[in-house]
């Protein structure tokens, strides 16, 4: 029976609805925090080749960008001849995965009437992979921890125990980490289920039909988009703190007719320490700022995504070649749309917005008993995970955002879940004044955060955050963004990469960075000025000096705060 485009797209809209229930599955099982809470995660269906379908609403785009090219790496490695129903398989293979350790990828195949139909897919970050931990110390992926070729997890839906315990030993938090293995696993087999209800509701036989109109309309629409655009080459460029020193991202962007190209050639090259990207991670964040810049509405796939190309030279720090170590392959990858941007501006003007913050103001805390004496019976270890964000840039009609993740999206974790995951206690958790940028449309601000562990305890903090030195930069006039603070309580001045040890009693003072500013300060209007005074967002000294209200202006608002009269 033909089937018509109206009911074509019926069933594309319901297969995301599909995906987006596979992920809030996985969300709902997780042991770790950062999935539960802060939606570091990513799911998708793909065909029988390993081309994704569909990818959930849930999710962050250096997962699924980077998930796009993992299940034919999958394909490739276990063998169509091997692959039979019930099986489920794993990696955290940073060049066949996700881009570091820490995120393990689940790939289930989907049978249906004996016959394979296709696959599914999820990513996690788990708490916990061995090694040094969640840091850029190492010197090599080796010391990163656990490393998971493709294998299988199932065999005709029979666990392998052995691989199961090798787990358990290696890491940390053991059960957290395994659980969050049989969160992805049943988080495909949800979309499984779901599928098959789909098909027999259209009474479909396979996915052939769907995928081929998925993939055929994704593709011309993304190509209609490019070649309606200016046609032109532009070079962009960023400098970043790194870890012992400045990183210097280089793109040039070519928007062709029926193409973007982003060539990363000039960038710096691979680095001592686990600040470098895998080529796949690279790619995954060239290609979303592109999108979301030339086609944000058109769904996610492997052919809406196959007219951006983006290379980068192999022994670069995008492109860092096993075993060059990657464990914070975010920090410099999350700076990737960004540098795009400062390219795209000069092609395509009043488009893309401000640079933000960047990088997610991540950082993990080792907790354990105080050693410098006797420690309560009850103190134990912990790792915990705690996902912050700074602001974002402002847009071109629009300010940035406040405390958001851009372009990772993942969300900022609530102060009572991280509290939950161990002995430790946020003291202070609040929006930051004045770090955003002056703007006809202002930065968005970053946060204020305090914390320490509880009394009996100390712990290792390992720091995973940038923009100390380089703080985000305006666009068209507009003022950069605050950089990046990171203190003890005392006074002692912390590195913004690292594991760094934090005495008992001692607490870390962080403030995250703003988002840069859009347009010339002086042509925002009075009245939001005003506005951002009354809710406390700038300060009096900044309406003054960076906006050009008077004494008396800024007087005016307060008085009215005072009185409670402001809007």
């Amino acid at each position: 029976m033909a089937i018509n485009t109206v009911v074509h797209q019926v069933m594309w809209n319901r297969l995301i609805s599909v995906v987006e229930e596979q992920a809030q599955a996985l969300i709902r099982t997780a042991f770790s925090t950062s999935v539960r809470e802060a939606g570091d995660l990513s799911a998708g269906v793909y065909d029988t080749n390993g081309q994704m379908l569909a990818q959930a609403v849930t999710g962050t785009p250096g997962h699924v960008n980077s998930m796009a090219a993992a299940v034919a790496h999958f394909i490739r490695r276990i063998g169509r001849e091997n692959i039979y129903d019930g099986d489920v398989y794993i990696t955290n293979d940073p060049w066949e995965g996700t881009g570091h350790l820490h995120d393990i990828t689940v790939v289930s195949p989907s049978f249906y009437n004996s016959e394979l139909i296709g696959f599914f897919a999820c990513t996690a970050h788990v708490v916990d992979i061995g090694g040094r931990g969640f840091t850029a110390d190492a010197n090599s992926v080796f010391e990163e921890g656990l490393y998971i070729p493709i294998m299988k997890l199932f065999e005709r839906a029979e666990v392998d125990k052995a691989f199961i315990n090798i787990v358990r030993a290696n890491v940390r938090e053991p059960d957290q980490v395994v659980g969050d293995i049989y969160a992805l696993a049943n988080c495909n087999q949800t979309g499984h289920r779901r599928l098959l209800e789909m098909m027999q509701e259209f009474d479909l036989t396979d996915l052939s039909g769907i995928a081929d109109f998925i993939l055929e309309h994704s593709h011309r629409a993304t190509v209609d988009k490019i070649a309606a655009l200016k046609k032109g080459q532009a070079q962009g460029d960023m400098s970043i703190d790194g870890y012992h020193k400045p990183i210097h991202l280089k793109v040039s962007v070519a928007i062709e007719d029926e193409r973007i190209i982003c060539d990363f050639t000039g960038t710096s090259g691979v680095d001592k320490q686990g600040i470098n990207v895998p080529l796949v991670y690279t790619q995954a964040y060239a290609c979303y700022a592109l999108k979301c810049a030339v086609a944000p509405e058109i769904p996610n796939n492997a052919a809406s995504l196959a007219p951006f190309e983006v290379t980068a030279p192999l022994g670069s720090i995008l492109n860092a070649p096993h075993p060059a170590p990657v464990a914070l392959r975010h920090v410099i990858g999350h700076m990737i749309p960004d540098t795009v941007y400062n390219a795209l501006d000069k092609i395509l003007p009043d488009t893309v917005p401000a640079e933000g913050a960047g990088a997610l103001c991540n950082f993990q805390m080792s907790v354990r008993p105080r050693t410098d004496e006797q420690a309560p019976s009850e103190a134990r270890r912990a790792e915990v995970l705690t996902f912050n964000s700074g602001g974002a840039g402002a847009r071109p009609h629009l300010d940035g955002m406040d405390a958001t993740a851009f372009p990772s999206g993942v969300m900022t974790m609530p102060v009572e879940a991280t509290e939950h995951a161990g002995p430790v206690i946020i003291w202070r958790k609040e929006i930051r004044p004045d770090s955003g940028g002056a703007g006809q449309y202002r930065g968005g601000l970053g946060q204020c955060m305090e914390v320490s562990a509880t009394e009996g305890h100390e712990f290792d903090f390992s720091a995973m955050f940038d923009r100390l030195d380089h703080p985000a930069r305006g666009r068209r006039g507009g003022g950069n963004g605050a950089p990046t603070i990171l203190k003890r309580s005392d006074g002692t001045t912390m590195q913004g990469k690292g594991k760094q040890f934090v005495p008992h009693g001692q607490h870390v003072q962080l403030f995250f960075p703003g988002g840069a500013g859009y347009g010339k300060p002086k042509l925002r209007p009075k009245a939001q000025v005003k506005k951002d005074v009354a809710r406390g967002f700038i300060s009096g000294e900044s309406a003054q000096q960076d906006y050009g209200l008077s004494q008396q202006e800024v007087q005016g608002v307060l008085d009215d705060v005072a009185n409670g009269k402001a809007s």
